[in-house]
């Protein structure tokens, strides 16, 4: 297996030389010896979603204009003014703005996880999966992040030592684990 696909997701900050909170896309890609078709239970199924990334159980409305919920696991908690509270039972709330199985899932969010996130604009999410050969396939995330600095930070991992886990970059490294080991 070649060297690029065992290292860590780093994003891919355009629209500028510094993150201001107003034109922000980050692009996450990773190679995974995996179908599509099984990429994309992984990230629509809530059987796969709570074994990787922040273990939310993933509900998804499968129709553009249908709901799109992560719920939070079993027992997390946000770090508050007062000391850690209980997260709220939803994490993620959002509207299917694109759906093609097994290509191309499109959501606007907004993260709920705590008050300034849950004050920021919806976000747009865009994953893409595409076959490179027959035995594996790309998954890119894309997420606009346009108007939510905090957000931004979030997922990009920046806060990870802050004990907000690592964002995108450790969704796909254990989605990837988790697919090729399974």
């Amino acid at each position: 297996m070649s060297e690029r696909n065992e290292g860590p997701v780093a994003p891919r900050l355009e629209d500028g030389k510094k993150d201001d909170g107003r034109a922000t896309r980050h692009i996450y890609r990773i190679e995974i010896r995996a179908s599509a078709e099984r990429i994309w239970t992984a990230i629509t199924d809530p059987e796969w979603t709570v074994r990787y990334g922040y273990r939310g159980r993933v509900q998804i409305e499968p129709r553009v204009g249908g709901e799109y919920a992560v719920h939070k696991p079993e027992g997390l908690r946000v770090m508050t003014e007062r000391g850690p509270v209980p997260a709220p039972d939803v994490l993620i709330q959002g509207v299917v703005t694109q759906i093609d199985p097994p290509h191309r899932l499109g959501v606007r969010m907004r993260f709920l996880v705590d008050p300034s996130t849950a004050a920021e604009p919806e976000t747009h999410v865009l994953y893409e999966i595409a076959e490179l050969d027959d035995e594996r396939c790309s998954l890119t995330i894309v997420h606009d992040l346009t108007r939510a600095p905090r957000l931004a930070k979030i997922v990009s991992g920046d806060f990870r030592d802050l004990g907000a886990g690592g964002g995108h970059p450790l969704l796909l490294t254990e989605l990837k684990r988790l697919l090729e080991t399974d």
